[in-house]
């Protein structure tokens, strides 16, 4: 399987960005106020005072390798994660990835690691039904999972505000980011921008995304 990525939802948009800015001053949003917000969430971004794109929300749901969920949960301001657990269920989907640029130098690695993955998953389970008696199930989830490999994949709720969505973003879609993590940041911020009526398109902009 590849690492997917689905927008559930969001909050907000270019004028809630605006509006909180305004807070400082008046909220009272007319016609001249709102030709200005391009130029006001430029400016905002640009000094860095990056506090107000912080009333938004963007909420995902994403299935990934353990090493994606990894960087996930590393370098990370402002988000909330939450993820399928193989301490407190049995993972019986067996999802995993295999990198799907493998296969420029044929496909003898991807056989062996679709192998070797397979046979990881099988003994994860015999391991789990074999402790559950000696140690009960609780503890036998928690242990049996070191069978799992580094691609396996979870799915994980995630959510950022805008300012942490941008903090993501500068760090992970980057050239010199893990492929699978930028690939992802990328596909999160198309989501985003193809949002219908693109309410973040000044605030995009704004940061240069």
């Amino acid at each position: 399987m590849t690492n997917t990525v689905e927008l559930l939802g969001y909050y907000g948009s270019d004028e809630t960005h605006a509006l909180s800015a305004w807070t400082s001053t008046s909220r009272e949003l007319t016609d001249d106020k709102k030709s200005r917000i391009g130029n006001l969430l430029k400016m905002l971004a640009s000094e860095g005072h990056h506090t107000p794109f912080e009333k938004s929300q963007l909420h995902f749901l994403v299935n990934v390798d353990q090493a994606t969920h990894i960087h996930l949960l590393k370098h990370r301001i402002g988000v909330s994660i939450n993820g399928e657990s193989a301490r407190y269920k049995e993972l019986k989907e067996d999802k995993f990835l295999i990198p799907d640029d493998w296969d420029l130098v044929g496909y003898e690695w991807i056989n062996i690691l679709e192998e070797k993955t397979k046979e990881c998953n099988e003994l994860y389970h015999q391991c789990l039904d074999s402790l559950t008696s000696v140690l009960g199930r609780k503890r036998a989830k928690e242990s049996a999972r070191f069978f799992k490999m580094m691609n396996s994949q979870i799915t994980m709720d995630i959510s950022f505000n805008w300012r942490s969505f941008y903090h993501f973003q500068k760090l992970r879609n980057d050239k010199n980011s893990q492929r699978e993590i930028r690939e992802l940041a990328n596909d999160m911020l198309e989501l985003v921008k193809n949002i219908k009526g693109n309410p973040f398109k000044k605030t995009i902009k704004a940061f240069n995304l």
